[in-house]
């Protein structure tokens, strides 16, 4: 059995979850967000104990097994985007990048010969701290903010897909926790010939 999936999910103070038949619906301070549940998987809302239980009545199938616990996140994750929501911080670092929003597009130079322009998802806030890099050292900052959490990640892998940071210097787009791989320059011999 998954030990993610026999966990219930807390529902919190203030939202109210609804089930219509393979249709699980939360409605909570940030909005209302809604899902189809796998018709394998058991769902059950629990309103006495502010509980949803995911249930797996087939153990022994495999494919049952995996989708006990993909479920029970998705719905945590359904549950905590209508409390909190979700929000990706992301950095952008070269000399002369920037970025700006313009009429439900996400615009960015970064060094290509044109600036590339991205449809911002509805539902999708974004906030732009710093809006150009100053330098190799101060990068441009922007957060994206939503509900959704599978949107939120994809547009955030998507935006970075534009310029992935490359190793040497370090420009490009990433995530701010994220680590870059350094590597050495080429090393060049010094005159003796």
């Amino acid at each position: 059995m998954s030990r993610i999936g026999k966990k219930p999910v807390e529902i919190p103070a203030g939202v109210t979850v609804e089930q219509k038949g393979a249709k699980i619906k939360a409605t909570g301070p940030q909005g209302a967000l809604e899902m189809e549940c796998h018709p394998q998987i058991k769902v059950t809302i629990d309103k006495a104990d502010a509980k949803i239980v995911v249930e797996n009545d087939n153990p022994q199938d495999r494919r049952c097994k995996q989708l006990h616990g993909t479920m029970r996140a998705l719905i945590a994750n359904l549950v905590a985007g209508v409390t909190k929501g979700f929000e990706k911080k992301m950095e952008v670092y070269g000399t002369g990048y920037n970025l700006k929003e313009l009429n439900g597009k996400l615009s960015f130079q970064v060094g290509y010969a044109h600036t590339v322009d991205l449809p911002i998802p509805k539902g999708v806030k974004v906030t732009i701290a710093v809006p150009a890099t100053k330098g190799n050292e101060v990068p441009a900052k922007f957060t994206l903010f939503g509900m959704d959490k599978c949107v939120v990640g994809q547009f955030a892998a998507e935006i970075r897909s534009i310029r992935p940071p490359e190793p040497y210097k370090g420009k490009g787009i990433r995530y701010a926790d994220e680590q870059v791989q350094r590597k050495v320059g080429k090393a060049f011999a010094s005159g003796a010939a």
